[in-house]
């Protein structure tokens, strides 16, 4: 996350979950960015204004976005978090010969390569994603799966309509309330589903987002649940991150309805040498970057 009281843009760098590369052809219908840079504080924003704001903010900045970390994610793999864990190796959601015949509800997917690889294992997802531009670089790369742009609050779903759900930095981190989402994913998961999702490791609001030596000082209360907002000339915002602690997301997850079984913290691997905005191998190498919780609705 951008560290509290920072003006100007943030890195786009804070949700693994779309990676491609850009070519001049799906470049010529972009919007323009605006060329202000926009102000950077600590305020509160509600439910309304954290999802117009980021639903804005994902679809100017989808290309900057899948350009920059295209080669690290690929077209077709499940990485959980900028550590590089993949879920070939990590079967959050079950071992990969167990996936087939199985529904899934990625949330936040973006291009959608989590889906992708999902496919690949005989499973039938639906991706779904707040930004229209995400789900245009879904289409382009392609697969035979339904895409969905929705608001993850409000799933458009019936109930039991999924043996498992999945979140790969989607949705969560930038939602006001999230409960409700929580809630969402419980009444459309089948009774003994799973929902497994990752969000920026809740320590790390403590610490500068930089990944050098810098970013090892804390600088910040990791209990200020303040929201990180970027705000236009106007005072309107066009990007809202929110905090929540570590016992925040337990909490959220029992009052949703869902039962926590595991909570997984990616440590740094020896051969992931790439930064991502305030991710590094020496930060990875000191503290938790990501916190995966693993859910189960009884």
């Amino acid at each position: 996350m951008t560290p509290p009281g920072r003006a100007g843009r943030k890195s786009t760098t804070r949700e693994p979950i779309i990676q491609e590369p850009v070519t001049p052809q799906t470049m010529a219908h972009t919007t323009a960015p605006d060329p202000a840079e926009p102000e950077a504080t600590r305020r509160a924003a509600g439910v309304t204004e954290s999802a117009r704001a980021n639903r804005g903010w994902w679809d100017r900045n989808a290309d900057e976005y899948q350009s920059e970390h295209g080669t690290f994610l690929g077209d077709d793999r499940f990485v959980w978090c900028p550590e590089g864990l993949d879920e070939v190796e990590a079967e959050l959601l079950g071992p990969a010969e167990g996936l087939a015949g199985k529904s899934v509800l990625e949330i936040g997917a973006g291009a959608a390569q989590c889906s992708r690889w999902l496919a690949a294992q005989g499973a039938s997802p639906v991706a779904l994603d707040l930004s229209h531009r995400q789900l245009q670089h879904a289409l382009r790369i392609g697969g035979t799966f339904p895409l969905v742009c929705a608001d993850a609050a409000a799933l458009p779903f019936a109930d039991a309509s999924f043996d498992l759900a999945c979140s790969a930095y989607g949705a969560l981190p930038f939602v006001a309330d999230p409960v409700l989402v929580l809630r969402e994913v419980r009444r459309v998961l089948r009774p003994g589903g799973r929902f497994a999702f990752s969000v920026t490791h809740p320590i790390r609001w403590a610490f500068p987002d930089e990944p050098g030596p810098e970013g090892l000082s804390v600088s910040a209360s990791y209990f200020d649940r303040t929201p990180y907002v970027e705000q236009d000339e106007a005072g309107h915002a066009v990007y809202v991150e929110h905090h929540r602690t570590v016992g925040d997301r337990v909490r959220d997850v029992v009052a949703a309805g869902l039962r926590l079984v595991d909570l997984v913290e990616p440590e740094w691997p020896a051969w992931n040498t790439s930064e991502w905005g305030g991710w590094s191998p020496l930060r990875g190498q000191q503290i938790p970057g990501t916190a995966i919780f693993v859910c189960v609705r009884d």
